[in-house]
């Protein structure tokens, strides 16, 4: 044998398809729930209304490219407050390791839009097609004109419920009956055409054809969650102190001895979306949705044995209960602590800068060329540049101050004062000269002060800014 022929062919593995049984239980259960409310709040909340007066957008969730504004029901984001959805990331991932840190893979069983989406093509699948040996056996048979109507049929709702999951995502940056009508009329732009048949695509790529596959090898969290586990972490588990050694109902070990009660049906592993055998242990692939603890726990119903051979538990218990000791489940814990804390901690943040945030914002910009000019009577003079940001929808009149040196005088080009007036929910822009005697200046840069009050509100924005001059 030479060395090329003690090669393998190939180092990759072909792929084997899964084919998931129908099962019911509670936990199944907790998944259809799961399914329904998300999916229904996320196909109805782009048509949810919110009044914010007129000539502004009344759909209650909303981010506005073009207006360059974020709407969430009362509350309306600035480009310029792009921080709070930096928060709500960190809220969401800290929320993330908090719920692993107590329940594993909860997120990935039950809520991950990927599980949603996979359970909600799945179910199409076996409505078509049948359960899992139908299934099995259909994909055997050769191509025959019923064979090709049911692929015909699954593959059109799938892509259906596709696009209506991309139009739905589309309709979170647009007016959704807006969108729906220049969708349907041909007059959306090319823009909105791509994006929802990118998103379309992607949700019946991923959905309908790689599933388990985005979950083992595209998607990053099982690589780093074991982070968040500790022994106290509730998992799915086999009891394998009291399953092993498997066999029949009846059947007993080779030295005589009754058997486990794991009676090896294999049901366990036939409804995992996943394609995983829960009893070698915990494996990657696990999801933690619980799909084999109600299928064992009906197996167990009917053999007449004791539920929860496979459960959530935590390592620890399992080992103690291995061990004939009492287990308990510890939910508080230094990690579980931390979590909550700091997720107290940016919540309390957020709810207190959105209640005390500021309606004004305000930009100041010193002229670069020329930096200063002489006067003719020997004052030096600074021009500035600012931009008033009003965040309410009513028009506002501001005062400009600048303190910081004697004898500063203040003059706004193309106003008769220092009293300036900004529409409504836009940005003033104002140019600024300031002259003040050379001998009011200590050297070449010397601070200032630039104030801005809302002569209605009284609310105020300083900024620090210098002046130019000469040298001494």
């Amino acid at each position: 044998m030479t060395i090329q022929d003690a090669q393998p062919k190939s180092l990759f593995a072909a792929q084997e398809k899964i084919y998931p049984q129908r099962v019911f239980g509670k936990f199944r259960l907790i998944k259809w729930l799961a399914l329904g409310i998300l999916l229904g709040l996320y196909y109805i909340m782009p048509w949810l209304r919110w009044d914010r007066g007129h000539g502004v957008p009344d759909q209650a969730l909303l981010v506005d490219l073009t207006g360059r504004r974020a709407y969430f029901f009362w509350i309306e984001i600035w480009p310029q407050e792009v921080y709070y959805f930096a928060g709500i990331l960190m809220l969401g991932a800290f929320g993330l390791f908090f719920a692993t840190a107590l329940l594993g893979r909860v997120w990935c069983g039950f809520t991950c839009p990927q599980t949603v989406w996979t359970d909600l093509f799945l179910f199409v699948e076996r409505w078509i097609e049948g359960d899992r040996n139908k299934r099995m056996k259909l994909d055997k048979e050769p191509m025959s004109f019923r064979k090709a109507g049911q692929k015909v049929a699954k593959h059109g709702v799938w892509l259906l419920i596709a696009l209506l999951t991309g139009g739905a995502w589309a309709m979170y940056f647009n007016d959704a009956p807006t969108l729906v009508r220049d969708f349907l009329t041909g007059q959306a732009s090319t823009t909105q055409y791509g994006f929802i048949a990118l998103f379309t695509g992607t949700t019946y790529l991923l959905a309908g054809w790689a599933r388990e596959q985005v979950c083992i090898y595209m998607c990053p969290w099982p690589r780093f969650q074991a982070a968040m586990f500790d022994e106290r972490t509730l998992l799915v588990t086999y009891e394998e102190w009291r399953g092993e050694p498997r066999g029949k109902v009846k059947a007993l070990a080779a030295d005589g001895t009754k058997l486990g009660d794991c009676i090896d049906c294999g049901l366990c592993y036939h409804v995992c979306p996943t394609g995983v055998d829960i009893r070698l242990g915990q494996q990657l692939a696990c999801i933690g949705c619980g799909l084999c603890i109600d299928a064992c726990n009906g197996i167990m119903e009917k053999v007449g044995r004791p539920a929860n051979l496979i459960t959530y538990d935590s390592l620890y218990n399992q080992a103690q209960r291995a061990d004939g000791l009492p287990a308990k489940h510890r939910f508080v814990r230094p990690r579980t602590i931390f979590y909550a804390i700091v997720i107290m901690l940016i919540s309390a943040a957020m709810v207190v800068s959105l209640g005390w945030r500021s309606r004004l914002d305000v930009s100041l910009q010193a002229d670069r060329s020329p930096i200063f000019v002489r006067l003719s009577n020997g004052d030096i003079q600074n021009g500035y540049s600012i931009k008033i940001l009003n965040m309410v929808r009513e028009n506002a009149q501001y005062d400009i101050k600048v303190t910081g040196i004697d004898q500063l005088k203040l003059k706004v080009i193309g106003q008769p004062a220092a009293l300036v007036t900004v529409p409504g929910d836009s940005v003033g822009t104002f140019r600024i000269l300031l002259h003040a005697p050379a001998a009011s200046l200590g050297d070449e840069s010397t601070p200032i002060t630039v104030t801005i009050e809302d002569q209605t509100t009284h609310e105020t924005s300083s900024h620090d800014a210098v002046f130019r001059g000469p040298a001494n």
